[in-house]
């Protein structure tokens, strides 16, 4: 009695158990976090993850303004009915560079996480433009504006930079040339030599899609968002990819 006493004058006094919560959230919360700065091998490196090329760097901030996360989330958990329906469970180093990081937890529609090169780009088209055309019970609204919005990358280097400000590895390089590396991917007559040495194989060990993805002429924000999605999942060879077992 004399417990349950106590326990009622905290849950009368609204300030002190409102500071008591506080204590209790704060703590655990250090319990949980504070590690993960001093491991090692919280992040496992995994051979073909790399930063985003300008294009899909610019088709992530339009998924993230049109509120794409709101519905679908870009994390497969590691149980069996989410690998047999998405694919392989993500691994952390594949939102190393993922400024804020897409996980989400609200699934409206299926997670993205593993999308990229699943449906063609005229797939994603008629997609984009009416999801009810190719997925009848969607409930996803029209966005086939973004198919008259064009862009040309001009301020694609700040972008660039500031990611690298906060740690993502763009060289000098790939910051100098993002707007060059922008326009090329999108047009699949440009000289993209140079972008496919900076991102593609020789960099990172896996290929950088270009192409026109939106199949209009002009470069617009349908490109960069199509972009932004076939690159999503395709970044790790999941035949050939181990766990290391020594962490």
């Amino acid at each position: 009695m004399a417990f349950l006493d106590k326990h009622k004058a905290i849950e009368t006094h609204a300030t002190l158990l409102l500071v008591l919560s506080f204590l209790v959230v704060t703590i655990g919360g250090l319990v949980q976090i504070v590690p993960l700065f001093y491991l090692e091998n919280t992040i496992e490196d995994v051979q073909g993850v790399r930063p985003y090329t300008p294009l899909e760097l610019a088709g992530r901030d339009i998924y993230i303004r049109e509120g794409c996360y709101g519905c679908h989330s870009q994390m497969i958990r590691p149980m069996r009915d989410e690998v047999e329906r998405y694919g392989h469970y993500s691994l952390a180093a594949e939102s190393k560079y993922d400024h804020p990081f897409q996980w989400g937890s609200k699934r409206t529609g299926p997670d993205l996480a593993r999308v990229g090169g699943r449906y063609s780009d005229e797939w994603h088209q008629d997609h984009f433009y009416d999801a009810k055309s190719v997925v009848p019970e969607s409930v996803m609204p029209p966005y086939g504006f973004l198919f008259g919005k064009e862009i040309d990358g001009r301020y694609i280097q700040d972008v660039v930079e500031t990611h690298r400000f906060v740690g993502v590895p763009y060289s000098d390089e790939m910051v100098e040339n993002a707007q060059a590396d922008f326009l090329a991917q999108a047009n699949p007559d440009a000289d993209s030599a140079g972008l496919e040495e900076r991102y593609g194989d020789a960099a990172f060990g896996n290929a950088v899609n270009v192409r026109n993805f939106d199949g209009q002429p002009e470069v617009t924000e349908a490109d960069a968002l199509i972009a932004y999605m076939q690159v999503l999942g395709t970044m790790v060879d999941f035949s050939t990819f181990t766990p290391d077992a020594s962490r």
